[in-house]
């Protein structure tokens, strides 16, 4: 499944959190003229070094339905960030 919603929390040196709520397919429906600049870039990136096409496809299809759950958290002193993709 293509992941639906990102979570990006934030939490300040002086403890006050702030969230946000990104929701995938109007952000990707509003970049879509830079995404079809960015897969005919990756079209030709692959011919050039020989990649079938196909596969790099395939291969970022594969990463896109895997992101689902994927939490990432980091942590700087008193500063910290969670990425949570739903």
């Amino acid at each position: 499944m293509i992941p639906q919603l990102v979570t990006v929390g934030y939490r300040r040196r002086d403890g006050r959190r702030l969230r946000l709520y990104v929701p995938v397919l109007p952000i990707l429906l509003v970049l879509s003229p830079l995404l079809l600049i960015a897969v005919l870039g990756g079209l030709v990136a692959c011919l050039a070094t020989r990649v079938s096409p196909l596969g790099a496809l395939r291969g970022t299809g594969h990463l896109l339905w895997a992101l689902p759950g994927t939490r990432i958290e980091v942590e700087q002193g008193r500063t910290a960030v969670l990425v949570s993709v739903r």
